[in-house]
């Protein structure tokens, strides 16, 4: 079965909500079996809605509608639809009878208007709406089958699983499920993984691999498809083994990790502690930090120097340093991660410092910068970076650039 989704509503297209329905409705199919090829967003205009359906028929035999099943006139998906597919609307009276009822335990008006949420298309399956008034339905003809559900999440998503779900399956020939493991890479760039695994992307079939850029890092989304979890999980450990023997050195993680969050899990395994000193990252680093769950055990704090004097007088980063070398420079970047993990006394000091942009600092152009590292045992050192992008981008990548040099210390 392959299936199109189809969000309705012009609040989409004005970037005023998020179509977090299309992510779920996606996520549910795929561990049904379904391929779910096409998104479609269109607004609260029959015209436009009537030419995404026909569209959608071409290359789906499911097509599953979320939003525009309200009381107001600009709610017109069921209506598009009826008339698209010679069906009457007709009243439903659970559905009417759930609508007053839900007046009424708000000892609220209901107004005339509000009866058109139980209008559903004749013949149809209708799906109850626990979790507000208008109901969905299901309807089968000339081999697609049409699914309509309500628009808000709260009730879609409970909507779905508790009935729409069933529907679906019941139509199936063949129950499969689809699975994927994601998995992350720094310091590789999206081309040279690409040619490294070149001979993979192009013999793919089942599972298939597809490279996604992130910000300064690369990740690959193994998707297999099988009659059970197992089986899916086997298919995709095979090609991951492929692809690590590989590039193994520049993985960090899997799925919904980070950079961060790997971290934090090492440091904590090895009992380890951490202290930062950042100039151009502006505590974006420590920031990051704090917002992993754990975060306490291995973080003593940290400082933000981000002037000359403050790496002087509160770091304590010497004068003659400062002189010889400048504050862009791995002589003053070691300095920083040595003295604060001294004055904090951690397992572990990390620096960042560096010319963010718009404009070259020491003669040094944008995007050069220094990150220091120090142990307990007296191993200092630092990386240099020259990197390209905006002040932003290279603030980003500098933290993880930082978080990517620790682990592969660690």
């Amino acid at each position: 079965m392959d299936a199109e989704i189809i969000a309705v509503g012009s609040e989409l297209l004005l970037g005023q909500i998020n179509n977090t329905n299309g992510r779920f409705l996606s996520q549910q199919f795929a561990e049904m079996g379904i391929n779910v090829f096409y998104h479609t967003v269109v607004g609260d205009n029959d015209r436009r809605l009537q030419q995404a359906i026909e569209i959608a028929e071409s290359r789906a035999n499911l097509i599953v509608f979320t939003g525009g099943l309200g009381p107001t006139k600009d709610d017109l998906t069921k209506e598009t639809i009826a008339r698209h597919i010679g069906k009457k609307l007709v009243f439903n009276e659970e559905a009417l009878q759930s609508i007053e009822a839900y007046f009424h335990k708000r000892e609220r008006p209901m107004t005339e208007n509000n009866k058109k949420q139980a209008l559903v298309l004749e013949g149809s399956e209708v799906l109850a709406n626990d979790h507000g008034m208008a109901p969905g339905m299901v309807l089968s003809k000339s081999g697609i089958t049409y699914m309509l559900l309500p628009g808000p999440p709260s009730e879609m998503e409970p909507m779905f699983l508790s009935y729409g779900y069933e529907k679906i399956m019941n139509k199936l020939e063949k129950h499969e499920r689809i699975d994927s493991k994601v998995l992350r890479f720094y310091g590789i760039g999206e081309a040279e993984l690409e040619t490294v695994i070149e001979d993979l992307l192009v013999n793919q079939t089942n599972p298939t691999i597809a490279p996604l850029a992130a910000e300064g890092e690369v990740t690959l989304r193994i998707t297999a498809k099988g009659p059970s979890k197992e089986k899916c999980e086997e298919l995709i450990l095979e090609t991951e083994k492929e692809i690590l023997s590989r590039v193994g050195k520049f993985h960090y993680g899997s799925d919904n990790t980070s950079l961060i969050k790997e971290l934090v899990k090492e440091l904590t395994v090895r009992k380890l502690s951490i202290a930062a000193a950042e100039s151009l990252t502006g505590g974006m680093f420590q920031e990051q930090l704090t917002t992993i769950p754990g975060a306490g055990k291995v973080f003593k704090g940290g400082m933000v120097c981000y002037t000359n004097d403050a790496k002087s007088n509160v770091l304590g980063v010497s004068d003659d340093t400062i002189s010889e070398y400048g504050v862009v420079s791995g002589e003053c970047a070691m300095e920083m991660a040595s003295n604060v993990r001294s004055k904090l006394d951690a397992d572990v000091g990390i620096s960042f410092t560096g010319v963010a942009g718009p404009d070259e600092q020491e003669g040094k152009p944008v995007g050069t910068v220094f990150i220091g590292i120090s142990y307990r045992d007296g191993n200092t050192h630092f990386k240099e970076l020259n990197l390209s992008g905006s002040r932003a981008q290279n603030r980003i990548r500098s933290v993880k650039y930082g978080c990517h040099y620790l682990l592969r210390d660690l």
